[in-house]
């Protein structure tokens, strides 16, 4: 049985995951303490983290530096993505420069795949945005995990720009938090 890639991403009401300067995400309502259970669930049901280098850059070491904090009230989550085992898909970098990490070159598709066939947990991707959106155009991620935030960008950055085709899924759950956050989960429609 494959293993599942899931794609958590916050998300503007209209569809935005970035204002598209510099991956800028200020308009996220961080309301960790409200959506931070099911956060945590869905990072809990992987063991291998997928990331764009663009992101990797930042994200790695902003975990690995929280994790040297035990009393930081994230080390619990860092404690787990520092010790998940991290794929960083690139075509500039040559080597690792993290723990835990490995660098994959090759083809996308192949790749990807190639990692779903794997024993183990189930695989999530946490972006950066060109990254997932060529994930979405070769239709690799299985699950989505939207955390739409209360707020229109009215322009920016979309993981669908590279669409050819629609792609029909089937909601999951859907839940609202107190933060006016609301998590959507859907599935590729079978």
């Amino acid at each position: 049985m494959k293993r599942k890639l899931k794609l958590q991403m916050q998300i503007s009401v209209d569809g935005f995951v970035s204002t598209g300067t510099n991956d800028d995400q200020t308009w996220v309502t961080w309301a960790l303490e409200d959506i931070f259970q099911d956060v945590w669930d869905l990072s809990n049901s992987a063991d291998t983290i997928l990331i764009g280098r663009k992101l990797a850059v930042d994200y790695i070491p902003f975990w690995q530096e929280t994790f040297k904090n035990p009393n930081d009230p994230m080390f619990a989550f860092a404690n787990q993505i520092v010790n998940a085992r991290k794929i960083v898909f690139t075509k500039t970098l040559e080597k690792s420069i993290w723990e835990n990490t490995e660098i994959a070159k090759g083809d996308l598709v192949d790749e990807v795949n190639n990692l779903k066939d794997q024993n183990g947990k189930d695989i999530v991707v946490y972006g950066g945005t060109s990254f997932v959106s060529s994930l979405v155009e070769n239709n690799l991620i299985d699950e989505f995990y939207f955390y739409v935030n209360p707020v229109v960008l009215g322009k920016g950055e979309t993981i669908f720009d590279k669409l050819k085709n629609p792609i029909k899924m089937t909601q999951v759950k859907s839940k609202e938090y107190n933060s006016g956050i609301n998590l959507f989960i859907y599935k590729l429609k079978e």
